[in-house]
């Protein structure tokens, strides 16, 4: 295999001893396949990070935990690495571990390895529930901070929460369907992709108290638990939807957002109004295609280096007074898409 960064680094970057680079490099035997791949997955990783290996200062190894749809686990990745260059005082130097669905035994045993290799830091995107808490505990005990980024775990040791505030997101599309639909009444379609994220059920309670305040003629359809994948969305809508409901509007708050309109137009429904999340490709696109209405956006790279500025306020490096505040909710429209977000997905305004 060839590469050209020193073994130490490539040990460093994959969370494995020098002996075991070795191996791996030269083809020897008796390695596992799956630390193989770690070790070829460290060398793209260093690759992408070449400007970061050649600044000097303290280098904090920090892993990057989540679950996600793999559009958004670009995002994140695109967004962190964007920042890296800008993290001071320490070089931050990021371990991705990202997958689109994980169960909980997946997501205890990586945390588990990151106590067992050591880290700097934790980054951590997963379901809010006893066991990832318990994990999240041990880590901190062993020194290691965690910080949930974009849905939070509040009742484990996690320092700190960085992301957006999904309540206020949550009554921002109650808001803004009230002002679409005239008269505000009929069925609205609501998506999560999994209700354990604790981020999207802040959305949907938020959402559904504000809903039922303003607009009490409007009527909740959940469609919810394709964990944002399209075949699962889909088929979660079309059951949900059923042959004769009409649906007045959607808040899709866990992405899937072409499967939604591929089961909304196979059940020859349109909705007048339709909330999404985040300034994805697809959902760029869609903006521009006015198939949906609205898109609420906050800024990954503000969230993310306010979870490192975390991580070095833990380890003393900054005051708690450089940490800023969380993004805010953005109403996105097909009339103010922002231009850096069309030229990064490689699309002009026609």
């Amino acid at each position: 295999m060839t590469h050209r960064f020193p073994m130490k680094e490539i040990a460093l970057q994959a969370g494995v001893g020098l002996a075991t680079v070795d191996r791996v490099l030269h083809g020897r035997a008796n390695v596992h396949e799956r630390t193989r791949q770690r070790v070829q997955h460290a060398i793209k990783e260093l690759e992408r990070q070449q400007f970061q290996l050649a600044i000097t200062g303290r280098k904090l190894v920090v892993d990057v935990l989540v679950e996600a749809p793999a559009r958004f686990g670009d995002e994140i990745r695109e967004a962190f690495e964007s920042e890296l260059p800008a993290l001071r005082p320490a070089v931050f130097r990021p371990r991705f571990a990202m997958q689109e669905t994980m169960t909980t035994a997946q997501v205890v045993e990586a945390l588990e390895a990151v106590a067992r290799r050591g880290s700097h830091g934790v980054l951590l995107k997963a379901r809010d529930v006893p066991e990832t808490a318990q994990a999240i505990d041990a880590l901190q005990q062993r020194g290691i901070p965690v910080v949930t980024i974009f849905t939070d775990i509040p009742r484990s040791a996690r320092i700190a929460y960085a992301g957006l505030d999904n309540r206020m997101a949550g009554a921002t599309a109650a808001w803004l369907i009230g002002q679409w639909l005239t008269p505000p009444q009929g069925n609205v379609l609501v998506t999560m992709s999994d209700d354990r994220f604790r981020g999207e059920e802040d959305r949907r309670e938020r959402f559904r108290d504000a809903l039922r305040q303003q607009c009490p003629k409007l009527t909740l359809v959940d469609a919810s638990g394709g964990h944002g994948l399209d075949a699962q969305t889909e088929a979660r809508v079309r059951e949900a939807i059923g042959r004769k409901r009409a649906i007045a509007a959607v808040y899709s708050m866990g992405g899937g957002n072409l499967a939604i309109l591929r089961a909304l137009e196979a059940a020859g429904k349109s909705p007048r109004c339709f909330i999404a999340h985040d300034l994805d490709r697809d959902n760029v696109r869609l903006l521009r295609e006015a198939r949906i209405s609205a898109v609420l956006h906050h800024d990954l790279r503000q969230d993310l280096r306010n979870a490192c500025h975390q991580i070095l306020h833990f380890h003393k490096l900054l005051p708690a007074s450089a940490i800023g505040d969380a993004s805010s909710v953005v109403v996105v429209t097909p009339a103010n898409i922002p231009p850096y977000v069309e030229r990064r997905f490689g699309m002009s305004a026609s």
